[in-house]
């Protein structure tokens, strides 16, 4: 008779059930602590002064291993614009569910608020931003933003079409990025009346579109 008794996973079986094997855990571990050391880095010293040497230093890795992951510098900053890109995205989303308990004006407030935070939170992310990459973020995480912003225009204007929605999401998205260059270029005092002139311009422009 066959018997039933369960094998050990291996690690192809193991992966196959979507667990990490104890050396992908440890190479996961060692590109975030490179990451993180790179954004400490760029945050310190501005982009162009950070060197694929002084982060490997700064990671307690040797520069060997940091080519196994990155060919150059600017793969380093490609890597973490994607992720912060995707973290400010995670935050935005949490503000599906409390759209329509907002009025507009509280809602792009939120918005921009949460922006913010998130730069400040992230001290690498100003300094990236003048950083030469010619960095476009992914088209399936760009469109799934729209669409998430337009379904929240919708919440706020049920008869608005699938299409309008998404002009509007689009438009907005653009209006709020607006807002990063010029914020990169501020002192420090002067960007709390930046952020209301952009918070002022996406009000107006969502009152447009979303009025009955």
């Amino acid at each position: 008779m066959p018997s039933h008794t369960k094998k050990p996973d291996t690690p192809a079986t193991a992966k196959s059930a979507g667990r990490r094997t104890p050396r992908q855990a440890r190479s996961e571990d060692r590109l975030a602590g490179m990451l993180e050391a790179a954004a400490e880095l760029i945050a310190e010293t501005g982009y162009e002064a950070a060197t694929m040497t002084a982060i490997a230093e700064r990671a307690g890795s040797s520069i060997g291993a940091l080519y196994q992951y990155f060919r150059n510098k600017e793969e380093i900053a490609r890597a973490l614009r994607e992720q912060y890109g995707e973290e400010m995205a995670q935050g935005w989303a949490a503000l599906d569910e409390a759209a329509q308990q907002l009025t507009l004006e509280q809602l792009v407030s939120r918005l921009f608020d949460l922006m913010v935070e998130f730069m400040a939170s992230r001290p690498a992310y100003i300094p990236l931003l003048s950083a030469p990459l010619n960095y476009q973020r992914n088209a399936d995480a760009r469109t799934r933003l729209r669409e998430h912003f337009a379904h929240i225009f919708q919440q706020k204007k049920p008869g608005l079409s699938a299409e309008q929605a998404y002009l509007i999401a689009n438009v907005t998205l653009q209006l709020v990025k607006g807002l990063n260059p010029l914020y990169a270029q501020s002192k420090a005092a002067e960007r709390k009346l930046l952020v209301q002139e952009f918070k002022t311009v996406v009000t107006t422009y969502l009152t447009l579109r979303l009025s009955d």
